[in-house]
């Protein structure tokens, strides 16, 4: 007499054609559509290496003086040397190695300013969103007073206030940027109050800071995600123009605005100390700015083809 063993019925598992992409995989096929976007991540990825290896990548230090090579130019021009690739400045600087340098405090700007406007701004944005009355009307009046202000000029009435000091410069970008999250946040918080698993957080019990923090906010990310993004570049266009005005970084230091600022008298004598701080911000800032395109058209549900 044969016993047969029991057939246990298992679920089918998807692995065919017909099987949904994973969502990551998903992204990047709507993300690389965009070539603009991708050449801008690609573009990131190698200032951000280079600023994390500046040690090691730099031919010399950013404040070596070479006294006997004072306005190099660079090493494909006339008079020109390899050991300077792209020429020195007026106190004979490698200018590639402040170039380098300066990458790594950009982008360490823009990751410190991102950072402390995003805490600030998404608070600021989920207390508004959620508590209707007067003090969602302090904060966004509060808001619309700084945004009704110039943007640079308003940084330089802080910066003037606290010194001129890249931390100081830094604060005061801070205090510029931060209204557009807290508006985004916002405005998100209560498109997303309206929707039903909301209501069914509610009736369920779940407090005030889980509906908060667990239950909206991981929804209203893709959009501050785009806004970080795009403010990457603006708080290294600020604080580059703060430089420029000398009220951000202070000399010896390698940041970009300086560079620029301490180069002006040499416009037309000497091209290439204006020239390469120049594009170094105009590239970087235009990459952010392509990613951040490429990132709202692939998170944004809208914008898919």
């Amino acid at each position: 007499m044969s016993i047969e063993a029991p057939v246990t019925a298992t679920a089918p598992v998807s692995t065919g054609p017909d099987a949904p992409p994973h969502p990551l995989v998903d992204f990047w096929r709507d993300f690389g559509r965009n070539k603009g976007a991708v050449a801008g991540l690609v573009v990131i990825v190698l200032v951000t290496l280079m600023a994390i290896f500046a040690d090691f990548v730099a031919p010399h230090s950013p404040i070596e003086q070479f006294r006997d090579a004072l306005l190099r130019p660079p090493a494909w021009t006339e008079n020109g040397s390899w050991t300077y690739p792209l020429g020195t400045d007026a106190v004979g600087r490698d200018l590639l190695s402040r170039l380098i340098f300066g990458a790594r405090l950009s982008m360490l700007i823009g990751f410190i300013v991102v950072t402390l406007s995003l805490i600030v701004g998404v608070t600021l944005g989920l207390i508004a969103g959620f508590f209707q009355g007067p003090v969602a009307i302090v904060i966004m009046r509060a808001m619309d007073i700084v945004l009704s202000l110039p943007s640079i000029l308003l940084a330089i009435v802080i910066v003037t206030i606290l010194g001129p000091s890249l931390i100081n410069a830094m604060i005061a970008v801070t205090v510029v940027v931060t209204p557009h999250y807290v508006r985004l946040t916002r405005a998100a918080v209560m498109t997303e109050l309206s929707r039903d698993y909301v209501t069914a957080s509610r009736l369920a019990g779940a407090g005030l800071l889980r509906l908060m923090l667990v239950t909206v906010l991981p929804n209203c990310v893709p959009p501050l995600i785009v806004q970080a993004t795009l403010g990457f570049s603006t708080a290294i266009l600020d604080a580059a123009a703060l430089g420029f005005l000398g009220l951000g970084a202070q000399p010896p230091t390698a940041e970009w605005g300086t560079m620029l600022s301490n180069s002006r008298e040499f416009i037309r004598s000497a091209w290439w100390v204006v020239t390469f701080p120049g594009l170094a911000i105009l590239i970087t800032v235009l990459a952010f700015n392509l990613l951040g395109d490429g990132l709202r058209d692939a998170l944004d549900p809208k914008l898919k083809r």
